[in-house]
């Protein structure tokens, strides 16, 4: 039984079919294959994503993974000695290295702030309020996790992005905060249209909770936000090639652009749209309801347990499809292998201080659930 399918996908047919397809293709004629689909196939898969995630197709780069798209945002931007990144404590190292890495190339300063104490007791008014109070004057970026892979805590994004929003009104144009997000836990779980969750960036590796094939990732970002960024990889982008067969200067980055050149895998890359497709015929709705469902019943029967400390909150608007807990007198890696001997797949947050985590998917059923949770407390 797979409770850590959020880790990297199992391809589902219709995208494995996808992939296999446009291997057989490449394998037969690659030099045509590729010099036909490179500047069409790119846009295809926009228009998938953006029908997804709502927005325009423009504004949306594809990347490999959560941690490329991260990291080619921080670095575009454009930060230098007296601004400053603000962070949370709670992200994943590749959210916070790639802040660290942007920071030290401009000399921006880099602060973490904790929005809450403990992931059970964590409260969206308070998480909004500690983020907010943190804001100074030298802030130009801040920099969330939409869902938090150490706790299972969801934060309230459109709030944050309210209350950013209201900073950015007595701010000059170029000096307001941008919104950056890591949402790879969110997307394909939420029944979210993420260009109206209030961000600036929404970075997001679709081998997880989308389905999609292995190595790819998106980033949306505002029209306007990605004119606050520059480049770090050449894009294969029609505009940017064509300004340098001209010799003149592309003009403000769009999003598109922001797409890394260069060949890649791309049975993978191509094969994306099937991903959304095999979403939008099962319903985003459906999804959502399906994993908080799961969860819902790993975390209320775990709440039962004397000898479990539950880590993630019980309420749906503060958590997804990620549960955090602990066992009295084994470590998250005993938990995990104990587990793993009732042939029940867990795993452990990658975090100096780790938990076991399960997390249901619309591949479990309510009958797995309740073997898992059935599995822990047969731990005490």
């Amino acid at each position: 039984m797979h409770f850590a399918t959020f880790y990297l996908v199992s391809h589902p047919r219709p995208v494995r079919e996808a992939i296999e397809a446009l291997r057989r293709g490449l394998d037969e004629n690659p030099f045509e294959v590729v010099e036909h689909g490179l500047f069409i196939r790119p846009d295809e898969i926009r228009r998938a994503v953006a029908a997804y995630l709502g927005g325009r197709a423009e504004d949306v780069s594809l990347t490999r993974s959560t941690t490329e798209g991260l990291a080619l945002v921080y670095a575009g931007l454009r930060l230098r000695s007296g601004q400053e990144i603000l962070t949370t404590a709670h992200d994943h190292y590749v959210h916070h290295e790639s802040i660290r890495l942007a920071a030290q190339r401009g000399g921006a300063e880099v602060r973490r702030v904790a929005l809450y104490d403990e992931g059970s007791r964590a409260a969206a008014d308070e998480i909004v309020d500690r983020l907010r109070r943190a804001v100074r004057p030298s802030t130009r970026v801040i920099g969330v996790t939409w869902v938090h892979s150490s706790t299972g805590v969801k934060l309230p994004i459109r709030s944050i992005g309210a209350a950013v929003a209201e900073l950015n009104r007595s701010r000059d144009p170029a000096d307001r905060v941008l919104l950056v997000v890591d949402g790879v836990h969110g997307f394909g779980v939420e029944d979210e249209a993420v260009a109206d969750l209030g961000c600036d960036f929404f970075a997001a590796g679709t081998h997880k909770w989308i389905f999609g094939p292995r190595g790819t990732a998106i980033v949306w970002g505002r029209r306007e936000a990605w004119e606050r960024v520059q480049p770090s990889i050449p894009a294969f982008e029609t505009p940017p090639y064509m300004a340098w067969q001209h010799g003149v200067d592309p003009g403000p980055t769009q999003g598109a652009w922001m797409s890394p050149g260069g060949f890649h895998a791309y049975e993978h890359m191509w094969a994306l749209p099937a991903a959304f497709a095999f979403h939008h015929e099962i319903g985003r709705a459906r999804i959502a309801g399906r994993i908080h469902e799961m969860n819902t019943r790993i975390k209320d029967g775990l709440a039962g347990m004397r000898h479990v400390t539950l880590h993630t909150p019980r309420a749906p608007g503060l958590s997804a499809g990620l549960v955090a807990f602990e066992v009295a007198g084994l470590t998250p890696e005993a938990v995990v292998r104990r587990l793993r001997e009732r042939r029940i797949i867990a795993s452990t947050s990658p975090y100096l201080q780790s938990f076991a985590r399960l997390a249901g998917s619309i591949l479990n059923t309510p009958e797995e659930v309740d073997s898992a949770v059935a599995a822990v407390g047969a731990l005490a």
